[in-house]
């Protein structure tokens, strides 16, 4: 599986205010490529606390593009992933409707109630981890039903998670030309952090996109 990662953060690395409401960070062109970004991949991920601030529908915008994927034999949509320990996912997020198939991916801690409830819901509950949904094992079962190629559009503690296991392959990152700050406002990877091997991801390419840049980076 080819995991990409693809973000876009404030000058200051932010992906959002420290009330954790969604912001227009780029512009037209970029949402435009990433747009193409979920149409070439096979499925979309993202955490929780994304789905709870901002209760995304992860779906291909462009109707040609949605008809070329259909051409290639592929569903309109690709699936959707979200890494969701505790099953708090609600049950009328947008992503659970049958634009596509769904992906909860939970820990064995997961209430059982709640579990019961996504899949009534329509949702495709995957258990890995304890406590903590194992990444490395639940992306293996993705890839066991055919995910090759993985877009993560965030948040930060799924894409620092991610890091740590070292499960990122690529990292695309438009950085805006928007000054957010915070100390509580969340960052590109959170989490607890690294402290002692520091991950460098290699920088391939840089591009001027709307009013900012693409950085696109090899992670070995």
């Amino acid at each position: 599986m080819r995991v990409v990662v693809n973000a876009a953060t404030s000058v200051d690395g932010k992906l959002s205010s420290r009330r954790r409401e969604q912001i227009a960070i780029s512009g037209p062109e970029d949402f435009d490529r990433m747009d193409q970004l979920r149409a070439d991949s096979d499925a979309v991920m993202v955490g929780v606390g994304t789905v709870l601030a901002d209760d995304p529908h992860l779906t291909v915008d462009d109707p040609a593009r949605r008809t070329a994927r259909r051409e290639r034999g592929e569903s309109e949509h690709p699936a959707r992933v979200v890494a969701d320990s505790r099953g708090r996912t609600p049950t009328d997020a947008r992503i659970l409707d049958d634009a596509a198939t769904t992906y909860v991916l939970v820990a064995d801690a997961a209430p059982d109630e709640r579990v019961e409830a996504l899949e009534q819901a329509g949702a495709r509950v995957v258990a890995a981890g304890e406590d903590r949904v194992d990444l490395a094992g639940a992306l293996a079962g993705l890839e066991r039903e055919g995910v090759e190629t993985l877009m993560v559009e965030g948040g930060g503690e799924l894409i620092f998670s991610l890091f740590e296991a070292e499960l990122a392959d690529e990292l695309r990152l438009y950085v805006g030309s928007k000054l957010i700050g915070g100390r509580d406002a969340p960052t590109l990877a959170d989490g607890e952090g690294f402290v002692d091997d520091f991950p460098t991801p290699e920088l391939e390419s840089v591009s001027r996109v709307d009013d900012g840049v693409l950085l696109r980076y090899a992670v070995e």
